[in-house]
């Protein structure tokens, strides 16, 4: 197969293995730097540049869009899906997982466990919407953010108000969601590929740190997940529409609840957590479903 990665740094541990994993089982994995992919809009005919020129004959192509490029990101791959090509994490899935109040909404939806959350616009609201969320303390998120950047625990209401009021004012999108303090500052990172939990991690913050982000200093080591937990992580990534994603999991006093779903999930951390060859999986997901056109939103909505 011919395999297209978007992705800017070829040098991160998860696409070198990703791109190792292809070539092992006889694969072709070319590293395409998403911002310097050129979209060529045209009647019928949609194509993909690269370096001056157009992309073709690509059987599948893996999304590893950066966060502070996912607009641009899923411009390219949205042009990749209406050429046929399959991806492994669909445009419309990836930019749902992206909003951090849009995928709460639609794990709602779908009865899944979550902290409680609340939105508003109006900043004189501030002390409403913690009070709404039994708080505090209260968790303060950007609705777009990743490795816990933008990610504040307010202990006070005072303290969170002049947060909450401090980001609006500045015109930036926040959420409140409870804080669940029975987690002790861990959570649970488990991987789902092709709808199956394939490996779980838990993730313990560093001290004196309230997230757990590995990106934060924090460590992981191998758990063993209930059967409760690994229906919550299947349901979750089959209610964003994702393939393959990282489902961050609280164990609350009223079962696990869901604080992200992560569409373009880091490998180094859960592969030496469990010693599982996840990159391999994810090729072996490729090989047997990558179909020309099999995309479902080919790129609309």
């Amino acid at each position: 197969m011919k395999i297209a990665m978007l992705a800017r740094n070829p040098n991160l541990y998860s696409h070198k293995r990703l791109v190792e994993a292809a070539e092992q089982r006889g694969h072709t994995l070319d590293i395409l730097n998403t911002t310097r992919c050129t979209v060529n809009i045209a009647s019928h005919r949609p194509t993909v540049t690269y370096k001056g020129e157009t992309l073709t004959g690509y059987d599948a192509v893996i999304p590893r869009i950066g966060a502070s490029i996912t607009a641009y990101g899923l411009a390219v791959l949205r042009q990749f899906e209406m050429g046929g090509v399959w991806s492994l994490n669909e445009s419309v899935a990836i930019g749902r997982s992206r909003d951090k109040l849009r995928s709460t909404q639609i794990m709602a939806k779908y009865g899944l466990g979550l902290p409680l959350t609340a939105y508003a616009n109006d900043p004189k609201q501030a002390e409403d919407l913690i009070k709404a969320v039994n708080g505090p303390p209260v968790v303060i998120k950007l609705l777009e953010g990743t490795q816990g950047i933008g990610v504040v625990l307010a202990e006070t209401l005072k303290g969170g108000a002049s947060i909450i009021e401090a980001f609006r004012g500045a015109n930036i999108a926040i959420m409140v969601q409870e804080f669940i303090k029975e987690a002790g500052g861990s959570d649970i990172r488990c991987l789902v590929v092709g709808g199956k939990v394939v490996a779980a991690m838990k993730r313990q913050g560093a001290e004196g740190e309230f997230r757990s982000n590995l990106h934060r200093g924090g460590s992981a080591q191998l758990i063993k997940i209930t059967p409760e937990e690994r229906s919550t992580a299947v349901r979750a990534a089959k209610a964003m529409g994702l393939n393959v994603c990282g489902v961050d999991l609280l164990r609350s006093n009223h079962g696990p609840v869901i604080m992200e779903v992560n569409s373009s999930p880091g490998l180094e951390g859960i592969e030496n957590a469990t010693g599982k060859d996840i990159a391999g999986q994810i090729i072996e997901f490729i090989e047997s479903n990558a179909k020309p056109g099999a995309t479902k939103t080919k790129g609309k909505g």
